[in-house]
């Protein structure tokens, strides 16, 4: 039995996890969680034995000086809590670490331990994944989840994935069979662009995540931030033609793809979130201000989208690589005044393919394109839809 001292009781609480390496293209998902962690100080109450998960080799260890004392940090798990108030106040509790080298399955039991000790009731694991998706177009996140009554009540696609899988998959299916709702959220990141960091696609998934929790998320320097790298990839584009036409041809099969109207469902969640930054007293600038993240690179004509499906394998292969029903623009309108909808296309070069689409379908995926490299399989071996696979282990943050 797990004794955690010092954690209070936690109100409604939801597990909200994203891990290093294979299924964190642009490193998007675990800088979500940062994000969380660091806006609303979450406090660190336990880390998992780096000994038991993580091959020394692959994540390494790394050295520094704290005040002329050389000291070492090993890869491995933390757990942080922290408490977001308000009218209806509610915890999170936040994990983020490196995809495990082994005893995948003790690693996930760990954790659903700490989860049953904190009376978690929902897990949400955010995910990203390279994609054909042009970096122009409000980058496309899918919700999957492999709990059928969870799907129809909050709108998610219900995977029906066969093949290799990472931990996002795994720890998803464990909560699934210990009894706790299970959410994961994916971000397609344009493979062309693939090096970290990638602000925008972290701002997708801290939107998606705020309509699926219900709770307004401080966003910081985040929507600036997603500005200056759209500037930095246009400017980079405009200087080779090839990648100009190429970016123009992803454009185009996207644009082609959207639908005529926006879903009323996807009106209503950004018009919510729009609501929620504006609620009195929320603001930075007090009652009725609006957030930096209330306008943020509109895309005039964007709809929902069923962008093609990535040619090449990835982690999870390309979740909702259709359009997922939840994935949506990542702006916010800078006048009160409901949006036009959101973009809720996919990554991928077919029309569906969820987080976890391979041979299976994945809403909808093609199981002659859709794969994904295995748990087992050298990191970053999935080129075209992988995450950025990168497991090199010399960051432990």
């Amino acid at each position: 039995m797990i004794e955690l001292e010092g954690v209070p009781e936690l109100i409604d609480p939801v597990m909200v996890a994203a891990f290093e390496g294979w299924n964190d293209a642009g490193d998007a998902a675990s800088t979500a969680v940062a994000h969380l962690d660091r806006e609303w100080k979450g406090e660190v109450f336990a880390a998992l034995d780096a000994e038991d998960y993580y091959d020394f080799q692959v994540n390494r260890p790394t050295v520094f000086l704290d005040n002329g004392v050389r000291k070492i940090t090993w890869p491995t798990t933390r757990l942080s809590v922290v408490r977001v108030g308000g009218d209806k106040p509610r915890d999170l509790v936040l994990v983020r670490g490196i995809e495990p080298s082994m005893r995948w399955r003790s690693f996930c039991n760990e954790l659903l331990a700490f989860a049953h000790e904190l009376g978690v009731e929902m897990v949400v694991i955010l995910g990203a994944l390279l994609g054909d998706t042009p970096h122009t177009r409000p980058v496309p996140v899918s919700g999957v989840t492999s709990d059928p009554d969870l799907a129809r009540t909050m709108d998610l696609e219900e995977t029906r994935y066969e093949g290799p899988t990472g931990i996002v998959g795994i720890l998803q299916e464990a909560c699934t069979h210990a009894g706790v709702p299970a959410v994961s959220l994916w971000a397609a990141v344009p493979h062309y662009v693939s090096q970290p960091p990638n602000p925008k696609a972290t701002l997708a998934l801290l939107n998606r995540l705020e309509d699926l929790i219900g709770l307004r998320i401080p966003l910081g320097e985040l929507p600036e931030d997603a500005r200056a790298w759209q500037v930095g990839v246009d400017q980079l584009a405009a200087e080779d033609s090839e990648v100009a036409e190429y970016v123009q041809t992803l454009e185009e099969a996207r644009d082609t793809a959207e639908l005529p109207e926006a879903s009323g469902e996807a009106i209503a969640r950004e018009f919510e979130r729009y609501l929620r930054r504006r609620e009195p007293g929320t603001g930075p600038g007090g009652p009725g201000v609006a957030t930096e993240g209330d306008a943020f690179l509109r895309d005039p004509g964007s709809g929902r989208t069923r962008p093609p499906k990535p040619a090449q394998p990835g982690p999870e292969s390309v979740p909702g690589a259709e359009a997922a029903e939840g994935a949506e623009d990542t702006r916010e309108p800078d006048v009160p005044e409901p949006p036009a909808g959101s973009a809720d296309g996919s990554p991928g070069t077919d029309t569906d393919a969820g987080p976890e689409s391979g041979t299976g379908t994945e809403p909808g995926a093609d199981p002659s394109t859709a794969t994904e490299p295995g748990a087992d399989a050298e990191p970053g071996t999935g080129a075209g839809t992988d995450g950025d696979g990168d497991a090199d282990g010399e960051s432990d943050k």
